[in-house]
């Protein structure tokens, strides 16, 4: 009923971009190893059959949330999640092929993905919780906790690091905890092989990537904190230069993304 694909982030905006092309790149990684099973259709390019759009507008109010007739549920913040469940509820079968690649953009500035990432999480949960726990959305709560869970994870482990280096007189080398810091060096690397030699770099480095996660960690708690206290929500959009295309005849076209 639906095709969807493997989001990967455009060139540009510096060790930002390079932290979002090594996310998207393992999230794409991971959706090959699920043999194209849909986690959330893709807003950069997906492809929908007539009769399933058709379905959502028709269970719109009754087997769905939304409005009677309604494709997309306008109050939603996250479309595409939104509509990814949608059609997971109604049975509709979707997959995202690993040979469909579509490049999707990154955002320049820390204020612009600080925006972009609050809008995702909130409307990430605020779908789960229009939703309510169903068999087809018990995947996205799982995700959500585990979500949750490295929130307080990496959070414990930062605050550790401060104490014990505040507590000691000197720093004390496990052998233990850095054989396990080795491995978890290689899997950031091994995870983002396939983004190039600066990707790997900027894996290999770990602590920027501790940063960049601690980041979105923040971001995700200003989301349920949000919602918690019924703050107004709202979309944020970040302009971009036209772009000059060349068509098959020669002939200059400016794609407005």
């Amino acid at each position: 009923m639906a095709i969807g694909g493997l989001f990967y982030g455009e060139d540009g905006a510096g060790v930002l971009g390079q932290f979002q092309r090594n996310e998207y790149s393992r999230y794409s990684r991971d959706i090959r190893r699920r043999r194209g099973r849909v986690f959330v259709l893709t807003g950069t390019a997906s492809m929908f059959r007539p009769a399933a759009l058709r379905a959502v507008a028709d269970g719109r109010g009754t087997s769905i949330p939304g409005q009677p007739g309604d494709v997309y549920d306008t109050a939603a913040l996250t479309e595409e999640n939104e509509l990814t469940i949608a059609l997971k509820s109604l049975g509709a079968l979707m997959i995202s092929p690993s040979r469909c690649s579509v490049v999707t953009d990154v955002m320049p500035t820390w204020r612009a993905l600080w925006n972009q990432r609050l809008r995702w999480q909130r409307g990430a949960l605020e779908n789960l919780g229009a939703y309510g726990l169903r068999p087809t959305t018990f995947r996205y709560w799982a995700q959500q906790l585990g979500v949750g869970y490295g929130v307080i994870a990496l959070g414990g482990y930062i605050a550790l690091i401060v104490i014990t280096v505040l507590a000691v007189n000197s720093w004390v080398w496990f052998p233990f905890w850095m054989g396990l810091g080795v491995v978890f060096a290689v899997e950031r690397v091994v995870t983002v092989w396939a983004g190039g030699w600066r990707a790997r770099v900027l894996a290999a480095l770990l602590l920027p990537e501790l940063v960049f996660a601690t980041f979105l960690d923040v971001v995700y708690l200003k989301g349920v904190a949000d919602i918690l206290f019924g703050r107004r929500a709202g979309w944020t959009h970040v302009a971009h230069p036209p772009a000059a295309q060349t068509t098959d005849d020669g002939i200059a076209a400016v794609s407005h993304r």
